[in-house]
């Protein structure tokens, strides 16, 4: 397990570095998601499967997504050479190995490391909802802190006045 959790640790670590390192919105938020889903590994290999897959549906699936048809939205000029430069195979070397890394990695995982037995009660939505707000309040008050954070950022984006027209109704 050690093997696995340092591959899905190295793998999060450079995706993130990608993640700070891009100047490009939409390359940084792809590259967050490559984070995100070995960040869910690790989890996984932590006995958290839950919460693994709650990492790569809420965030990954979710957030993020919505993160980059925002960004899309936003109608960000882009100039025509970056563009096509964006297109060539070269400029997705890097993601395609840090993505084949991680899943190498969680193939082998989940075929080489024994599960243990898990009891098969059943868990109450009750016991879930005291678990939440006792055991794990930290981290539901920095959840919601990050959630707030993005209705801020969001009102502040939409409330902005845009003195640019939209490409489809500038003349030609």
């Amino acid at each position: 397990m050690n093997l696995f959790f340092y591959i899905a640790g190295i793998v999060a670590i450079l995706s993130t570095i990608m993640v700070i390192a891009q100047k490009n919105a939409i390359h940084a938020l792809l590259y967050m998601i490559v984070s995100f889903f070995s960040i869910a590994v690790i989890f996984y290999l932590l006995d958290a499967p839950f919460i693994a897959a709650l990492e790569i549906i809420i965030y990954a699936g979710a957030i993020l997504v919505l993160f980059i048809f925002v960004t899309m939205m936003l109608n960000i000029v882009i100039e025509k050479k970056k563009e096509k430069r964006w297109l060539k195979p070269k400029m997705w070397v890097i993601p395609i190995i840090l993505a084949v890394v991680l899943f190498l990695d969680l193939v082998f995982a989940v075929y080489s490391i024994p599960f243990p037995s898990v009891d098969k009660g059943v868990v109450m939505p009750k016991h879930l909802g005291v678990a939440l707000f006792t055991q794990y309040l930290p981290a539901v008050e920095i959840s919601a802190m990050l959630l707030l954070v993005g209705v801020i950022g969001a009102y502040h984006l939409g409330s902005q006045e845009k003195k640019v027209t939209h490409r489809f109704f500038e003349k030609k």
